[in-house]
């Protein structure tokens, strides 16, 4: 999470997790090349996204098979959307 969603309350924190956990809005507006790597959420009054990366084993650089588990670390970021 990024520091501005570090600094929130604890439960806004939790809640914002849950809603990242739970998010099944996908659609075409928002996922068009149905990779369901970035969504967006309002929560306690402030607009969130999420954005899912897809690195390396090592975490250096982008994996060269996003879809093999063998050779991909997948990094969620949770931020407020003032942030991006």
């Amino acid at each position: 999470m990024t520091a501005g969603v570090n600094e929130l309350p604890d439960m806004v924190r939790a809640a914002a997790l849950a809603a990242v956990a739970e998010f099944d809005t996908f659609i075409e507006a928002n996922d068009p090349h149905g990779e369901h790597d970035f969504g967006s959420f309002a929560l306690a009054g402030r607009k969130f996204f999420f954005k899912i990366d897809y690195f390396d084993l090592t975490l250096t650089y982008g994996s060269e098979d996003p879809a093999d588990p063998s050779k991909t670390t997948r990094v969620l970021t949770i931020m407020l959307a003032e942030e991006y």
